[in-house]
């Protein structure tokens, strides 16, 4: 593969059906197996859950005592730590999925509140995989998330708070300031990477701190911050420039979702079904072909970074318009970065990302409710998720330990032949 990669002469078309294709299986384990390694994966986050149990067993006082004497008593220090472990992915499951005790209000919010805060835990994280994802599939790593995600919370939350318009007016203006800030950050890099062969970790990570740096500025300045102006917070956004919330004041789950959901759809659309996104394709698998094949390498570079900073600009309109009111220096939330595992884990791909989003989304919101319930670090939430990935990054190690057959599709090889590319 790498010696295809850099040979012009290579078809793009033909390339991207070697690029896209997968070994065939052998045996009905290895169908079952190589199924878009969807073994592997659910087999990845078994591993991974199984590892931090462990850690949630260690971080608890009742088996950290009781393994003083193991060696005199050893059923108290399993008894000890596996309850701690049930009880902790209980309160994750409680917290994300269903809560029996919230349930017996018999009200909606005590069915749906968990699912409630995962789906809005998932909304940003879905928008920030998608950008990071679609640039990706162009051969480019968007690791500027924290910056277009801040630049279109500060241009949705402007047009939100400063002007006073009719209501879906309003909203339609303060979603699109938000694409248009995220794009704005997005292209920037594009814009360097196509003209000077600056490369796109380099200034993305840049842009972060500049954006980061004049979001601090802003909150400092009089008619962006809220008076008295003694806080770094901005002013409140209208309520007419809110998103909607879709089950009621009582759930904080709100239309963003939707966005996300269509952004999904699109994406998916944009990369396999259209022109354009056969070219991002093209160019991402092999630059070199695609030149001489007629297309527009440097042109592609600066429409997928700009695609993808308007993706990271909606979760910064989700940040602003959905799940809170007001700018602050922290409204980025980590998405930038948390969208790289993201992507990721989705494989790049429409589906797998929302997937992924929705699974980070559970885990943050089940992670919440297992602190409070158990005393359990939050920090063990986020070993998961990065056990997750690396699980997955390697099928190879996940193959051997389930005796599975060893294939060379998944992530891995994806990694690598979108590097290459």
């Amino acid at each position: 593969m790498s010696d295809a990669t850099s040979d012009p002469t290579v078809d793009p078309q033909q390339l991207l059906l070697e690029h896209d294709e997968a070994p065939a299986p052998r045996g009905w384990l290895g169908r079952f197996a190589n199924a878009d390694s969807l073994v592997v994966t659910l087999l990845a986050f078994l591993t991974a859950m199984l590892v931090g149990g462990v850690l949630i067993a260690s971080a608890d006082p009742q088996t950290q005592a009781a393994a003083h004497y193991f060696f005199q008593y050893p059923w108290d220090t399993f008894r000890y730590g596996f309850e701690a472990m049930w009880n902790g992915y209980k309160a994750m499951f409680e917290g994300a999925i269903f809560n029996p005790k919230l349930a017996q209000k018999g009200t909606l919010a005590g069915y749906l509140g968990p699912i409630s805060e995962t789906l809005t835990n998932a909304t940003p994280l879905i928008l920030g995989g998608l950008s990071v994802g679609l640039a990706f599939r162009a051969g480019l790593f968007n690791i500027g998330g924290q910056g277009q995600v801040i630049m279109g919370a500060v241009f949705a939350g402007f047009v939100g708070f400063h002007y006073h318009l009719p209501v879906v007016l309003h909203l339609i203006a303060a979603i699109a300031a938000g694409m248009l800030g995220g794009a704005l950050w997005g292209g920037i890099a594009g814009f360097l990477k196509a003209k000077t062969g600056a490369h796109e970790v380099i200034t993305t990570i840049m842009l972060n701190y500049v954006a980061l740096s004049s979001l601090g500025y802003l909150l400092k300045k009089k008619g962006f911050q809220a008076p008295p102006y003694g806080q770094a917070i901005s002013n409140p956004t209208d309520k007419n420039a809110r998103l909607p919330l879709l089950l009621g004041g009582d759930l904080r789950v709100h239309a963003g979702l939707i966005i996300a959901l269509l952004a999904a759809v699109f994406v998916g659309w944009l990369l396999n079904r259209s022109t354009l996104g056969f070219r991002l394709r093209a160019v991402g698998a092999n630059q070199f072909a695609s030149r001489t094949a007629g297309m527009s390498v440097e042109g592609s570079y600066i429409t997928v970074m700009l695609i993808a900073g308007a993706l990271c600009g909606l979760a910064g309109v989700s940040q602003i318009l959905g799940t809170n009111n007001q700018l602050t220096g922290d409204i980025d939330a980590g998405i930038g970065f948390d969208a790289i595992t993201v992507a990721l884990l989705g494989r790049a791909n429409a589906g797998g990302i929302v997937a992924a989003g929705v699974l980070f989304g559970a885990l943050h919101a089940g992670g919440t409710q297992m602190q409070s319930t158990t005393g359990t670090p939050i920090d063990i939430v986020q070993v998961i998720q990065s056990l997750i990935v690396l699980f997955i990054a390697a099928p190879m190690l996940i193959r051997t330990i389930y005796h599975l057959h060893v294939s060379t599709s998944g992530v891995n090889g994806t990694l690598a032949k979108g590097w290459n590319g």
